[in-house]
């Protein structure tokens, strides 16, 4: 087998690992590894039809849970915008300054989980950041398919309970999602045979979501988060020196 496809595999089922276990984070493990591998507009590609899937499942599965339509529709929608732009700098910018971008993502994602893990936003104010935020989280995700580091984070420091959290960052997602999948197919990023490869990765996270939810009963929450945030680190890492070196 080829060391590129075992690790495109092993990237989604950790990244189905941990989707089961928070309900988001899937392409923070996932892009990268395929992004040394390959490059970062093949590991986008390959992540829409599981970004897609995946996510229609928790909007529905979590439909009752909502937040008020002012945010939701500014956050995703904006984001949606957002990552139509990033999706135009996946074209024109050189692979190198796309991995430095993931890589620049991802420690901005560790270093802020690190010094502000107990910061709470209010509401009032977080509606008010909600299009603002969404926009640049969108433009993350379309340029680097990593928006975590903005938009996981945003809606971390508003405190939502599980119920909450999981179908607004899921609508999120899906938003930025569907406007990526046609732009990708004009720019021939997203072929056939990308599809496919994709519809199989999409499989390979469901099969392995179910193993992050019986982790998550199990372990504990901050055992779980370092082993995540060391494991991104060494991504980051391996990212940053291919980027530059």
């Amino acid at each position: 087998m080829d060391a590129g496809i075992l690790y495109i595999a092993i990237g989604f089922a950790l990244g189905g690992i941990l989707k089961g276990a928070t309900g988001a984070g899937a392409p923070i493990i996932a892009i990268p590894l395929m992004a040394i591998f390959y490059n970062v507009p093949f590991a986008v590609a390959i992540f829409v039809v599981p970004n897609i899937v995946s996510n229609v499942w928790q909007v529905w599965t979590y439909r009752a849970h909502h937040l008020p339509p002012a945010f939701s529709l500014r956050f995703s929608g904006v984001g949606a915008i957002g990552a139509a732009i990033g999706t135009m700098m996946l074209v024109s910018f050189p692979s190198d300054t796309l991995k430095l971008i993931v890589a620049v993502a991802v420690f901005f994602y560790i270093m802020f989980r690190l010094l502000k893990p107990d910061w709470k936003l209010a509401y009032e104010k977080a509606l008010l950041l909600s299009a603002p935020v969404g926009g640049f989280a969108g433009i993350l995700q379309g340029a680097s398919g990593v928006s975590a580091p903005i938009s996981i984070t945003f809606l971390n420091a508003m405190r939502l309970d599980r119920e909450n959290f999981m179908p607004t960052i899921s609508a999120f997602f899906l938003a930025t999602g569907l406007v990526q999948i046609p732009m990708l197919y004009n720019y021939g990023f997203l072929s056939w045979e990308r599809f496919w490869l994709s519809c199989a990765a999409m499989m390979l996270m469901l099969a392995f979501m179910p193993v992050g939810a019986f982790l998550a009963k199990r372990l504990s929450r901050k055992i779980f988060d370092r082993t995540i945030m060391v494991v991104l680190a060494l991504l980051g890492l391996r990212l940053a020196f291919e980027a530059l070196w």
